[in-house]
């Protein structure tokens, strides 16, 4: 059996897309990328996918909406330009997936949601009843709530831990980086 034929058999997937991939460069969203991604999804949903997406890219709209130019380094203004650029994100997805008679809805997440048995609970009962419902949940870190301390540091790994929480078949990450490796390619000596 190939991957593509073992591909096919998964059925719940999670799907992270990287800021590479989503931005002009980091200068807000590209939505010819982003539409692009989301037909690609609706192919797999036709095919009986059950999809979780979790997106970054909220910092950039922000920072472009705001019109900043260089990204701050001050926790509360990345917290602000993510609340202001989770708005672009939310729309941009919504109305491409509408475009394929799709649904979605926004599922904001943080350190505590997934260590509180209670809240853990209560997120894998909501994004199990909207999968049922045939609606995709994009999922972010809820970053305007969040401290440096506890940020689950980037959204590879919210994407695993949502992954765990919903019992993903796959995981699949997609980053404008090529292959594996055991740090960050842009750091290489």
């Amino acid at each position: 059996m190939n991957t593509r034929q073992k591909l096919g058999k998964y059925k719940r997937w999670v799907i992270k897309i990287g800021s590479a991939l989503l931005t002009n460069n980091g200068r807000g969203i590209d939505k010819a990328a982003i539409k692009n991604w989301v037909a690609q999804m609706a192919t797999l949903h036709q095919r009986g996918v059950e999809l979780v997406l979790v997106s970054s890219g909220a910092v950039a709209e922000g920072m472009t909406r705001l019109k900043w130019t260089k990204r701050p380094t001050a926790l509360y203004k990345l917290q602000a330009a993510a609340a202001v650029g989770q708005m672009g994100m939310v729309q941009t997805y919504e109305s491409f997936f509408q475009e394929h008679a799709m649904h979605t809805a926004q599922i904001l997440l943080t350190h505590d949601d997934l260590v509180s048995r209670q809240r853990y609970l209560n997120a894998r009962s909501t994004l199990h009843s909207l999968i049922h419902l045939d609606v995709v949940p994009v999922v972010n870190e809820n970053d305007t709530v969040t401290t440096e301390e506890i940020r689950f540091g980037d959204n590879d790994t919210l994407a695993g831990l949502v992954a765990n929480l919903i019992e993903a078949d796959l995981l699949v990450i997609l980053t404008d980086q090529q292959g594996l490796y055991e740090g960050d390619p842009r750091h290489v000596d």
